[in-house]
């Protein structure tokens, strides 16, 4: 009979096969995510920079827009974001169009990042007295996004927003069509996601009707441990159409591959970390942004 280990090998090998024969889709139009989670440490920024980078080897043209004041996703992406540096600060509160700000990846071709500077820590408040203030990411994306046509589209943007509900987050969440939420699989799982659910039904009504959560990523997952399973079953429960059938591993791999200014997609390609964001990104792209809720078609990957 096959050792735990031997069935935890061949299932893995199974799912690396899989993913590596699957096909990705470009969407018919650009899909914005907002990744959110008033709950800190949860791998919102990890997330965010893992599914884009997957996405962007899977051939997409990704953008990803860091509007959280510590930079952790400049910072994984290998882009520039010292002070003096143009960045999405420039853009919020002195009008600077997106595509002078926007740098590519260092390690991923066809992705590119809005960098976060240490300015941004005060545009909470500089934000304030501005005119359509919680609307100026979305103009400046609006245009963005109008100038690149054809081959050259972007196909996916996701902005990184820091856990507090200020005006960086609102004007994610005004410039976004869909929400991402990452959700680790621990104790207190769904602590927070209920109000982060009634701010985004404010902002539905007040700003931006067409907003609504698609996608729920479980991460930090133990196979190891009953807790992991339980929890990724409660999740499932209260949000059934939305969950990713993908887990995400808790990975030193991934945690460790922000320090060298990558993503696990290329500082360890070969590590579950890497195959699970890959399976993730391909469910992804197989859900159209106006159809079902992600999670109702499904991708290659671990079940709990």
């Amino acid at each position: 009979m096959a050792t735990p280990l031997a069935r935890q090998v061949a299932d893995e090998a199974r799912r690396r096969r899989a993913a590596e024969a699957a096909t990705a889709h470009r969407p018919e139009a650009t899909r914005v995510f907002t990744v959110a989670n008033q709950k800190g440490g949860v791998g919102k920024t990890t997330s965010t920079v893992n599914l884009a980078a997957a996405l962007s080897l899977l051939g997409m043209n990704v953008l990803v827009i860091d509007i959280d004041p510590q930079g952790n996703a400049s910072t994984a992406l290998g882009v520039p974001h010292h002070s003096g540096v143009p960045g999405i600060y420039d853009v919020l509160i002195d009008s600077v169009p997106l595509a002078d700000v926007v740098q590519p990846a260092s390690t991923v071709e066809r992705l590119w990042c809005a960098p976060a500077t240490i300015d941004l820590a005060g545009a909470e408040i500089e934000l304030v007295p501005l005119v359509a203030r919680e609307a100026r990411l979305r103009k400046a994306l609006e245009k963005f996004l109008a100038q690149r046509t054809g081959d050259d589209r972007i196909d996916f943007v996701f902005i990184d927003c820091p856990p507090s509900l200020g005006l960086l987050t609102v004007n994610a969440f005004v410039s976004a069509q869909e929400v991402l939420i990452p959700i680790q699989t621990e104790y207190y799982a769904l602590e927070g996601v209920s109000q982060l659910m009634n701010n985004i039904t404010l902002i539905r009504e007040h700003l931006n009707p067409d907003l609504r959560v698609s996608t729920i990523l479980l991460t930090m997952y133990d196979a190891r441990t009953r807790l992991s399973a339980q929890v990724a079953e409660e999740v499932r429960q209260h949000f059934p159409n939305e969950v990713l059938k993908t887990l995400i591993p808790r990975s030193v791999r991934i945690s460790e591959a922000p320090s060298f200014g990558e993503t696990v997609m290329t500082y360890d390609p070969a590590s579950t970390g890497a195959l699970s964001y890959r399976e993730a990104a391909l469910e992804m792209t197989a859900v159209k942004a106006s159809g079902p809720s992600a999670g109702e078609e499904t991708g290659e990957g671990q079940h709990g």
